[in-house]
């Protein structure tokens, strides 16, 4: 491997050099932290850490180990006085239609979607590409979100990225047994919630399309039975910043028909599809008569198992819509 004596670099020379890194490390932030503005900004963060110490770079390692090195320490040093980031599954038990439904909470305590062209999952190979968006997939970003903040690093260096236990080590300032207990306790922890699952590649066939616009006209003619229809019978379903989740058909259906498609629903709702953590999505707006528009409610995240819905949440920040490109507001067609 060719040394680069780094202190040679003017800023912007350095800069050239370690963009081509950016998106990856993007996306290793995004993974430890659990937003995408934390995650770009811990990669500026790891860019100014890099110009400021690059005179320590000795080579021993290449200059994308290095960098992963700076990032993840930068997000371990955030994360020592940030809570862990959740969603409703993860923050607390199942809701019963028996309960009321409970405010928001508005701490930054949520996890959020990524856009796919941000997460950048356009691998050629179609196995790489499928293990690439399982280890973004919602369900994987919240399963590592259980861990304690130096687990997750592991898990995710180790699993994820493949580096070799002695290469974690020396990227965490640790020894090579302590990588391989904090692997092991990440792993069981991941085990004992299996639970959460992980996204399924989604056929990309006719059934399939069928089937998604199918999903858009249920909810702009508020159909519950067709909606049901769709789901799994241990479906969940949820709507951060509401802490609140429920799972199973009836249940569900039971939410629904008194809330999002209670009442006079028919043209409450239009759906703009986008694509989220690998993931099936859309943009939801809802319809204010007032303004003649629907305007941006939240993003809507769907999680398959084969052909059946299995989960669906719903970020309710219109803010996000700018992230995914999306209109803050719809014209109602006359």
């Amino acid at each position: 491997m060719q040394s680069i004596d780094l202190t040679a670099f003017d800023q912007h020379d350095f800069a050239q050099l370690t963009e081509s890194h950016r998106y990856e490390l993007q996306v290793h932030c995004y993974r430890m932290l659990g937003n995408v503005q934390d995650a770009e900004d811990m990669v500026q963060e790891t860019f100014l850490r890099a110009w400021r110490r690059r005179e320590t770079y000795a080579g021993r390692a290449s200059l994308r180990a290095w960098l992963y090195k700076i990032a993840t320490n930068a997000c371990l040093d955030a994360l020592s006085s940030r809570q862990r980031r959740v969603i409703p599954r993860t923050h607390q038990a199942a809701s019963t239609l028996d309960e009321p439904i409970p405010p928001d909470v508005v701490e930054p305590i949520w996890l959020e979607p990524a856009p796919d062209d941000w997460l950048i999952l356009g691998d050629t190979d179609p196995e790489s590409h499928v293990s690439t968006r399982e280890s973004v997939s919602l369900a994987f970003i919240a399963a590592l979100h259980l861990l304690p903040p130096r687990q997750r690093a592991v898990l995710i260096l180790r699993d994820v990225l493949e580096w070799q236990a002695s290469e974690a080590a020396e990227l965490l300032d640790i020894t090579v047994p302590a990588v391989k207990s904090a692997l092991h306790r990440a792993r069981a922890t991941l085990a004992a919630r299996d639970a959460l699952g992980l996204a399924q590649p989604a056929a990309r066939d006719t059934a399939f399309q069928t089937r998604l616009s199918e999903y858009i006209r249920i909810w702009e003619q508020a159909d519950i039975d067709g909606l049901l229809a769709l789901l799994k019978e241990d479906a969940t379903f949820s709507m951060p910043p509401i802490p609140a989740w429920y799972q199973g058909r009836a249940v569900i259906g039971g939410l629904v028909v008194k809330t999002v498609f209670g009442g006079e629903a028919r043209g409450r709702w239009r759906l703009l599809p986008t694509r989220a953590n690998g993931q099936v999505a859309f943009g939801l707006y809802r319809y204010h008569p007032g303004q003649g528009t629907y305007q941006a409610y939240g993003i809507q995240v769907l999680t398959f198992a084969q052909h059946e819905i299995a989960d669906i949440i719903t970020f309710r920040v219109p803010a996000l819509f700018a992230r995914f490109d999306l209109p803050p507001a719809i014209v109602a067609s006359s």
